[in-house]
This record gives structure tokens, sequence and C-alpha cells, in this order.
């Protein structure tokens, strides 16, 4: 995470969990699809429990700086925008939380809904909201991410286990109303 930012707790928490993704049995002694073949068949309910876990657990991630649960879930190559608008990548994830440069009392997930797109792709979006949050910066100043955060994830199965590929978080200005509500005319 950038320094002057919110750690990637999103895709972080997108530090998750890492307990319900498990590698699929590898492929074996299987025909070549056919052009009959009828459309693919994808189980929306649990990958979106999956999903979901791993977000739910970003939380307990943080506050444990389980770096081994980063490790997991975050791909080598995944792309991070930090709330400030800076750009980050696993390995700063993985030194923010192990350096412990985050802090807070307590971290909500909230309006969590996983989008799956087909069998190997999916996008989570949800809000956090951070309480008494801090974030250590390099020269060891400390900056109060407290407040609410919209943010988007990006997730790709990869040999059987899905992994965050990229993901964004930007600050809520105003109390965020719940998804789904109009906002006033």
């Amino acid at each position: 995470m950038n320094r002057k930012a919110l750690p990637a707790i999103f895709p972080l928490m997108a530090l998750m969990v890492l307990a319900g993704c498990q590698a699929a049995a590898p492929e074996t002694n299987r025909a070549a699809p056919t052009n009959n073949s009828g459309p693919e068949t994808v189980d929306t309910a649990a990958i979106e429990k999956d999903l979901l876990k791993i977000e739910n657990d970003w939380p307990r991630v943080l506050r444990e700086k389980d770096v081994a649960a980063i490790k997991r879930i975050e791909a080598d190559d995944g792309v991070f925008v930090y709330p400030d608008g800076s750009i980050g990548n696993k390995a700063q994830d993985l030194k923010d939380i192990e350096a412990g440069n985050m802090t807070a009392d307590s971290i909500e997930m909230l309006d969590l809904k996983a989008h799956v797109q087909n069998r190997d792709a999916a996008v989570v979006t949800g809000r956090t909201v951070i309480k008494n949050g801090k974030y250590k910066l390099p020269d060891g100043k400390t900056i109060d991410i407290s407040g609410q955060y919209r943010f988007v994830d990006t997730f790709s199965r990869r040999n059987g286990e899905w992994k965050l590929v990229a993901g964004a978080s930007v600050p809520i200005r105003e109390a965020a109303a719940p998804e789904g509500a109009k906002a006033a005319q």
C-alpha cells in the first residue's frame, strides 16, 4: 500500500481467506468439447460464497497480520489502485501487512456483492467502514484513514484457486446510501 493511502485492505480483504479456496482436482481423461455442447454450467452460488468469504476475512487478516493469507489470495501480478490514486502491488501489500502499518479499532465489510462473469472470473463490489484507522507512513508519521470506502475487486481462478488480480478503492465523501437506493431528485 502506498504510504499516503489506505493499505490495500480491500484487496487484502482481499487478505482473505482462504480457507474455502481449495485447488480443483486436475482435469484428466476428459473429452474435448464438441460444437454441440450446451452452454457452460456455472455454479454461481458456490463462486459467490467463496469470494464473499474471502472479502469478509480481510478485517481478520489485517488485525492478525496474516501475511500467508495475502500470499495465497493476491496474484503475483496483481494491480491495486489505492484511495489516493496511487498504484500498488502484492509486494507493497505484503510489506505493509507484515510491518503492521495499518491499525484500526474496527473494520466492517458492507454491501458485498459478487458479480460472476464465468467459472473463472468474477468481480466483487462493496463498502468498507474503518473506525479509528491509522496508517504509518515510511517517514514514521501516522495519518488517519478512518471513514468509508467503496471498492471493486477482480478475481480470476488460476490453477483452481481464486486470485485477486486487481482492486481499487475510493473514499466515500458522504454517507453511503444502501446499495440500490436512488438519490433524491
